[in-house]
């Protein structure tokens, strides 16, 4: 996967939020040592954030029936088969993500499906040639937002073997925020791309408690990586797929510090998702993530927090005073 860390490194792609306003982030010092978000500070906002510019849900993961060119079809036949390797690809149509192919894959059945895991051979350049990522073998789930969405959205169109180059609008990589230090805000990348593999995803049931503790961080960490990005939508998205990684079925038996692993990343997970949601004022689903914690763990500060705000904003006062003065009781030092 993209990241391993629970402050993803400058390695890792990703995609940042888009709004019209260089949008917050959240400074690696509102990550407590639990690995969990520590949001309380940032809760009293002065105004709402805008968030007109957030990712459409239909930019991701668009279906390639809705693709269309820029340049006209070859000449030669074969059909997408026979694409001429010099021919852009408007992929959304908007011009802000083309796609050309430089060395022409083994056919359009060797495409890799979403859910698959693929590993690429990445390198990313800015404008001025200026190169910023390169990683000979980088692997990731087509389809979970592991990575920067203009490879999320071009490497199912790629064959296996082809090897393209991607030109794409900062929406689809770092956003207004850029990446510190190397990659500027509202920046432009080029990246050259090659399909070394694809593979089905491991069976959820089949996974130890080890590697489906792992697989539902990395899941996590990603959504923390949006959160940090302000793009509430996507970390929703990844918060939402490392708990269906928790909640699966299982044909292994797992040990009870397995178990405890597990409802660890899982709380974590509903806590963050409660502050994505907040974020976007999905009030229903932010009480319903923070219910979700306090059936576990009844004493669960962040939760407690969260569900007192809800609460409050809808105008449940009564209900509110008593969940916040729980958790000032609990934390009286916690501004």
């Amino acid at each position: 996967m993209a990241s391993s860390g629970e402050e993803p490194r400058s390695g890792s792609p990703g995609r940042a939020g888009t709004g019209t306003e260089p949008a917050p982030t959240v400074d690696a010092a509102q990550l407590d040592t639990a690995e969990d978000f520590e949001v309380l500070e940032e809760e009293e906002e002065e105004e709402e954030e805008d968030l007109s510019e957030l990712p459409p849900l239909e930019d991701v993961g668009r279906p390639p029936a809705l693709l269309r060119r820029d340049a006209q079809p070859s000449e030669r036949g074969g059909g997408d088969a026979a694409e001429d390797p010099q021919e852009w690809l408007d992929v959304l149509g908007s011009g802000l993500l083309k796609k050309k192919t430089l060395v022409p894959g083994q056919g359009v059945d060797t495409r890799p499906r979403k859910g698959q895991d693929v590993t690429i051979r990445l390198k990313a350049t800015l404008e001025d040639g200026s190169v910023v990522e390169e990683n000979p073998a980088l692997t990731f789930t087509l389809g979970d937002c592991d990575v920067l969405q203009a490879l999320d959205l071009c490497v199912q169109l790629l064959e296996m073997g082809e090897t393209a180059l991607i030109v794409s609008d900062a929406k689809y990589c770092y956003g207004a925020q850029g990446r510190s230090p190397d990659v500027p805000p509202n920046a432009a990348l080029t990246l050259e791309v090659e399909l070394l593999a694809a593979r089905d995803a491991p069976d959820l049931e089949l996974l130890s408690g080890k590697e489906k503790v792992e697989l539902a961080n990395r899941k996590r960490e990603r959504g923390n990586f949006f959160y940090q990005q302000a793009d509430y939508v996507l970390a929703i998205n990844s918060y939402d797929i490392a708990l269906k990684v928790i909640g699966s079925s299982s044909k292994v038996d797992f040990s009870p510090d397995e178990e405890a692993e597990l409802l660890d990343v899982k709380v974590k997970c509903l806590n963050n998702l409660a502050a994505s949601q907040l974020k976007l004022d999905h009030y229903e689903a932010a009480l319903k993530s923070c219910n979700l914690v306090l059936e576990h763990q009844p004493g669960n500060i962040k939760a407690l927090f969260r569900k007192g705000k809800v609460l409050a904003q809808q105008g449940e006062y009564r209900e509110a005073i008593p969940i916040l003065k729980a958790a000032l009781k609990l934390e009286p030092s916690n501004k």
